[in-house]
C-alpha cells in the first residue's frame, strides 16, 4: 500500500485497525518483550553487583528522569518538522541496549545503561502516541490506545515468561544477551511497517510558545497526572518486595522464580484488560476510568504494606497492580488525545511524558529509600500521593 494512502484511510473512514496501528502495536510488543526480560531479573541481578532497594529506586528514578528531559524537546521537534517516524526509530534503537547489562560489574554501570535506554524510551514515547492519535478518528482513540497497550503488554508477558523459562538453564548475564533478539526485531518492525502521516503542517512557533499555547484544560489535567506520578513508583520494587517476603520460607532460588512468576501474572492482567478498557473509554467516561485506576493504585499500596509471606495474597496484589496499569496507561493517552489540538499533539504528549518522568524519579527514589527504613512508610507514601492525584483529577473539569 502506498505511504500516502495508508494513514488517510483510517481517520476518514472510521477504520481504526490500520497498518500504522498494527505496526506500532507489533513494535511495542517486541520492544517490551526485550525490556521485560531484563526488568524481571534486574532486581535480583543488582544484588549480585552490590545493589540494594535504595539503589534500585535510584536507578529506576534516574532512568525515568533522564527520559523526561528528552520527551518534551523531541516531541515538540516532531511537531516542528511534521514527522514522527525518525524519532521512533532512534528511540527503539536506544531502548534495545539494555542487553548490555550482561557486561556490567557494578551498580553504577547498570544505572548508566538504564538511563541511556530510557532516554530512548523518552524520545519515542510521545512521538509514538502522537502518531497513533494521528492515525485514527477521534471516536476510536480508546480502542487504538487500548490495542496498543494490549500489544505492548503481550510483550511484557512473553518477556518475563522467557526469563523464567531460562532461569536455572542460563545465568542472568546470558538472559540479558538473549534480550537483544526481540530488541533488534522491534527496530526492524518500526522501520518497515510504520509510516509517517503525509501532509502534516510543520509547527512554526518555538517550544516555549508551543507549550504556552496548550489548552488550559489540558494543563489542569497534566497537573493532576503529576500529583499521581509523585506516588507512582517503579514496579520492579514490587518484585523485590515479593522476593524478600518469600525468601525465608522458600529459599532464594524459589523465591526469585515466584517473584518473576507474580510479575508475569501482573502483565497478563495488564494485557488482558487494556483493550476492553479502551473500548469502555470510547463509550463511557475516560476520566472516570482513569480515576478508578488511580484509586486502585492507592489500594494496592495499602495491601503491600500489610501483606505477609503469602503467595495467594501477593498474587491478588499483583493482579490489582495489572488492572490499575491497564486503566492508567490506556486512558492517560486517550484522554490527552481528546484535549489536544492536532498541531500541538506532539508537544502536549511531551509535556505529559515529562511530568510523568519527574514524578517517577521522585516516587521511585523516595519509595526505594523508605523501603530500607519502613515498609509501611514506603507504601503509605505511595497510597497518600496517588489518592491525592485521584482527588485532583476528580476536581478537574
Amino acid at each position: 500500500m502506498a505511504e500516502a494512502s495508508l494513514p488517510k484511510a483510517s481517520p476518514e473512514s472510521g477504520k481504526w485497525l490500520s497498518r500504522n496501528v498494527l505496526g506500532i502495536g507489533l513494535t511495542s510488543l517486541l520492544s517490551d518483550m526485550s525490556h521485560e526480560m531484563t526488568t524481571a531479573i534486574l532486581p535480583m541481578f543488582l544484588v549480585t553487583v552490590g545493589g540494594s532497594a535504595a539503589l534500585l529506586g535510584l536507578i529506576e528514578g534516574v532512568a525515568d528522569a533522564s527520559s523526561s528531559f528528552l520527551k518534551l524537546w523531541m516531541s515538540w521537534y516532531t511537531d516542528r518538522v511534521g514527522r514522527r517516524k525518525p524519532i521512533l526509530v532512534l528511540g527503539y534503537v536506544l531502548t534495545g541496549i539494555k542487553g548490555l547489562f550482561a557486561f556490567t560489574t557494578a551498580w553504577w554501570q547498570v544505572l548508566v545503561i538504564r538511563a541511556l535506554a530510557w532516554m530512548g524510551r523518552g524520545s519515542r514515547g510521545p512521538a509514538r502516541d502522537a502518531l497513533l492519535a494521528d492515525s485514527v478518528s477521534p471516536k476510536a482513540y480508546g480502542r487504538a490506545f487500548g490495542f496498543h497497550r494490549a500489544s505492548d503488554t503481550m510483550g511484557a508477558i512473553l518477556g518475563p515468561a522467557i526469563a523464567l523459562a531460562l532461569l536455572g538453564r542460563l545465568g542472568y548475564r546470558q538472559i540479558f544477551l538473549v534480550s537483544f533478539v526481540p530488541g533488534v526485531l522491534a527496530v526492524l518492525a518500526v522501520l518497515f511497517l510504520v509510516k509517517d502521516i503525509p501532509g502534516r503542517l510543520s509547527l512554526k512557533s518555538r517550544m516555549g510558545a508551543s507549550v504556552a499555547a496548550l489548552p488550559e484544560r489540558f494543563k489542569w489535567y497534566v497537573a493532576s497526572v503529576g500529583v499521581f506520578g509523585l506516588g507512582n513508583f517503579a514496579h520492579s520494587l514490587l518484585t523485590l518486595r515479593a522476593m524478600r517476603l518469600l525468601t525465608p520460607a522458600m529459599g532464594a532460588s524459589r523465591a526469585t522464580a515466584a517473584a518473576v512468576l507474580l510479575y508475569t501474572l501482573h502483565n497478563i492482567v495488564y494485557a488482558g484488560a487494556s483493550y476492553p478498557v479502551g473500548m469502555l473509554g470510547d463509550r463511557w467516561s475516560k476520566r472516570g476510568l482513569l480515576l478508578t485506576g488511580y484509586l486502585l493504585f492507592a489500594v494496592m499500596c495499602v495491601g503491600f504494606a500489610l501483606v505477609g509471606a503469602s503467595v495467594l495474597g501477593l498474587g491478588f496484589l499483583f493482579v490489582l497492580a495489572g488492572a490499575y496499569v491497564a486503566l492508567v496507561d490506556a486512558m492517560e493517552g486517550a484522554l490527552a488525545a481528546d484535549l489536544l489540538p492536532t498541531e500541538l499533539r506532539g508537544t502536549g504528549y511531551g509535556v505529559l511524558g515529562m511530568v510523568n518522568g519527574v514524578g517517577d524519579l521522585v516516587s521511585s527514589v523516595v519509595v526505594g529509600y523508605l523501603l530500607t527504613v519502613s515498609v509501611h512508610l514506603a507504601f503509605g507514601y505511595g497510597a497518600v500521593l496517588t489518592a491525592l492525584g485521584a482527588i485532583a483529577l476528580w476536581r478537574t473539569r
